[in-house]
């Protein structure tokens, strides 16, 4: 236990980011604990697939290579490392680095935390046959092994979150129910989670900050629960309200953030400048979790194969429509779904022939791979001399790739195991919360004072707003924040969910919820659907969504030409 604060920081926001960041970060400043994020939805699918052909992986491979370089840097730096990265295997990750251990001739106490893999026990608990089932646990499973003595601890499917919430429980000696400070480092958790998204990576306004190289992130966790975002000196990128901002309202929904430790209250959130690249987070407002614990379920779909036809020049309606009469008719057997997307990037008078050029982009879905392979791929390419003129596509024929589909389920925390294997091997069982609040959501906030009516002018939305855009599954969110007050008393009566339809006719079929977060200036919209049935199975162009923000920044509307001079300003 100890009240001095903690120094957190991140060197993974994904399953493939920067291989140099876990040796950069223990270099380039002092840190007492180290975390890496290698999970998302699509990535159990990935480590899924990986197991079914060797039941000895399911893990981050990557994190093992970097261990094997900086594992000693962390001992002689006196850095805990705590990873997400035993994936759907962490019992398998933490036996290969008790290995890599001995090998290197170094003496790292290794634990992990399991129990999150419920696929032995999905018709009991009524999940069906998934490939993978994991249930998001919480902080407290690492927090036993660092309590223990552990010097780096890998979990499989824990909340993003927990991989700060247990060391900050650890080290300040946090109860159960201290729900403000166990909130308070859900945020933290959430700002470090995504690597360089806090730190300019991403950045609506990316012009004003140099994202060439940004560094990685860290938050100086305090007793209170409150954290200050920087990043180690003399790393690009920045740390900026904006820059924290952007990454607090990505891949959210309402005011309550759920986690198995806490609830945090989003809309109790405040960020305050502490000095160059330093943000503080504070008045962070905790309830108890849910009492239940939400799984993630993936299927194997099906198959899905897809090709893109490049049309130039003129008459490219009719290049589309002849090219889609060919294919269609040359299948004998059709696949069960066909998606076509008319791109039409093409403009008259091109210099170049590439701005000559539109796209005609067909997905096929199918469970028979044999439909979606070759048969289809080839049956393309077989098209090429006696078709459009300028016939060309972008990629050679393919075979047909499985995809999988994403499903959320909610199971009772009760009858969800969380086990911590201390490093010498000593298991030991972590109770849910003994308290618990269903998820309810909050009376909406009052509306500031409506901007007054005046001159305006039609030009982007963007060029008074940021957006940070994501997806959760089968829908996708659109965080959309101001930079001033006055923007906001605009933005919050302008920017309603059917304006958001308007705006991206995409999104019109579909459900559109707005959430509002006065404290932040800030705005979330839900679009639930617009990505199918998850990443790996969405046909859209854009499958998780990531740049739905910025369409709806370049989109134009009519903007108060005083907003406009003071962003100029």
């Amino acid at each position: 236990m100890s009240e001095s604060p903690l120094r957190i920081g991140n060197a993974s926001g994904f399953y493939g980011d920067r291989f140099s960041a876990v040796r950069e970060m223990l270099e380039g400043g002092r840190l007492d604990v180290l975390t890496g994020d290698y999970l998302a939805e699509l990535t159990m699918l990935i480590l899924g697939r990986d197991r079914m052909k060797d039941p000895e992986t399911g893990y981050a491979k990557t994190f093992l290579r970097q261990m094997e370089q900086c594992l000693g840097l962390a001992l002689d730096k006196q850095v805990k490392v705590v990873v997400n990265a035993g994936g759907l295997n962490p019992a398998g990750l933490a036996a290969a680095l008790r290995a890599l251990n001995g090998k290197l001739g170094l003496k790292a106490r290794i634990a992990h935390v399991e129990g999150d893999d419920l696929s032995g026990s999905t018709d009991e608990l009524g999940l069906g046959a998934p490939l993978t089932a994991n249930a998001y646990l919480g902080g407290w499973g690492i927090a036993e092994c660092l309590r223990a003595g552990a010097d780096v601890v890998v979990t499989g499917r824990v909340t993003d979150a927990s991989l700060v919430v247990g060391p900050a429980a650890a080290h300040f000696g946090w109860k159960r129910d201290d729900w403000d400070k166990l909130a308070g480092a859900m945020v933290a958790g959430h700002v470090l989670e995504c690597g360089t998204q806090a730190t300019g990576g991403n950045y609506s306004f990316f012009k004003e900050v140099d994202v060439r190289r940004p560094g990685f992130p860290l938050a100086e966790l305090h007793a209170d629960g409150s954290s200050v975002i920087s990043k180690h000196e003399g790393t690009g990128g920045a740390v900026t309200v904006d820059t924290v901002l952007a990454q607090l309202v990505y891949e959210i929904t309402g005011a309550r953030y759920a986690g198995p430790d806490a609830t945090a209250r989003f809309d109790s959130i405040q960020l305050t400048p502490d000095g160059k690249d330093r943000v503080r987070i504070t008045g962070v407002k905790g309830e108890p979790p849910p009492p239940t614990v939400k799984v993630c379920l993936n299927h194997l779909g099906g198959y899905k194969n897809e090709a893109t036809f490049i049309l130039v020049g003129l008459d490219i309606e009719e290049k589309a429509r002849l090219i889609r009469e060919q294919l269609e008719a040359s299948l004998t057997r059709k696949p069960k779904e066909a998606h076509w997307t008319l791109v039409r990037t093409d403009r008259e008078d091109a210099a170049t022939e590439e701005q000559a050029a539109a796209f005609l982009r067909v997905v096929v879905k199918d469970s028979d791979p044999k439909l979606v392979g070759r048969s289809f791929s080839g049956a393309a390419v077989e098209l090429a001399l006696g078709s459009y003129p300028g016939f060309t596509m972008t990629a050679p024929p393919s075979d047909g790739a499985p995809y999988g589909v994403y499903t959320p389920a909610y199971v009772d925390a009760k009858r969800v195991p969380h086990v911590a294997v201390l490093p010498d091997e000593t298991r030991v069982d972590i109770s849910p919360s003994e308290q618990s609040l269903p998820l309810a959501a909050v009376e909406a906030p009052a509306l500031p004072e409506a901007y007054p009516a005046g001159p305006t002018r039609r030009v982007p939305l963007g060029r008074i707003v940021a957006a940070r855009s994501g997806d959760k599954g089968g829908m996708a969110n659109i965080g959309v924040w101001a930079r001033s007050d006055a923007a906001w008393r605009w933005l919050a009566h302008t920017l309603t969910a059917e304006k958001v339809k308007e705006l991206l006719p995409e999104a019109a079929a579909f459900p559109v919820e707005r959430h509002l977060f006065p404290r932040l200036r800030g705005l979330n919209f839900v679009i639930d659907g617009i990505l199918g049935e998850g990443v790996s199975s969405s046909t859209r162009f854009d499958p998780q969504g990531k740049a739905l923000g910025e369409w709806l920044r370049s989109r134009h509307i009519d903007i108060p030409e005083a907003l406009l001079r003071e962003g100029e300003g």
